[in-house]
């Protein structure tokens, strides 16, 4: 829950310290500009405060790893729903709202989570999951969208070291296979998830999992 706490509360940060024209250069995600991005950590949020207001009484079905779908083809930003954030970004106008927005939604999920109880049950996409595992899930959301967040812009604060090994780890659960013991955990992430194509020198290290990358989460 630490790891939550902290990777979602340095992704906040970055995003309050942008300036407004930051707000129109292209984020990670395929057809997302930042504001699209940010748009979508709102709606983040909002799943967050929903889910951990959702109690379930029944057995876990999935936990922090086998909580993600692994989907086929990368996202291409034409998908409906991403349309909707992309509109839903643009009706905000200025960034200032944006920020605000995710400021005060942000903030009552963090302390949402901090006031919820790690071994609680619930549940959420017609899934039962601990509360410890559903907030550790979301570390590796939270870190990914940070990298997509800085993808074009180099002086924005990327996300806590703790954050990105935790990341690679649920990543390497996901894989069932650990990736080279010699690659930063942001190229694992990068890479593993698509992010950025491998280099040559990548994929003959990668081995057997070259075949396997990317893995499309969501």
């Amino acid at each position: 829950m630490d790891h939550f706490s902290r990777s979602w509360a340095a992704l906040r940060a970055a995003v309050a310290d942008l300036p407004d024209k930051a707000f129109e250069q292209p984020s990670g995600c395929t057809g997302w500009l930042v504001r699209d991005l940010v748009c979508h950590l709102v709606i983040d949020a909002q799943d967050v405060l929903i889910t951990l207001a959702t109690p379930a009484s029944t057995e876990p079905t999935v936990d922090a790893v086998t909580y993600w779908h692994v989907g086929g083809e990368p996202p291409t930003g034409e998908d409906p729903l991403d349309a909707l954030t992309v509109r839903l970004a643009a009706a905000y106008q200025d960034p200032a709202l944006l920020t605000f927005h995710l400021d005060d939604i942000g903030s009552a999920a963090g302390r949402a989570a901090g006031l919820a109880a790690p071994d609680g049950l619930v549940s959420t996409q017609e899934q039962v999951l601990t509360v410890g595992d559903y907030l550790t899930a979301y570390v590796l959301e939270w870190t990914l969208h940070h990298l997509d967040l800085i993808a074009h812009l180099p002086d924005v604060q990327g996300p806590p070291a703790e954050g990105l090994a935790r990341a690679r780890a649920l990543l390497e659960g996901i894989a069932g296979a650990a990736f080279p013991a010699s690659w930063s955990d942001t190229d694992v992430l990068l890479v593993a998830t698509g992010r950025r194509p491998a280099t040559e020198v990548e994929r003959g290290e990668l081995g057997a999992l070259a075949a396997k990358v990317p893995f499309v989460i969501g």
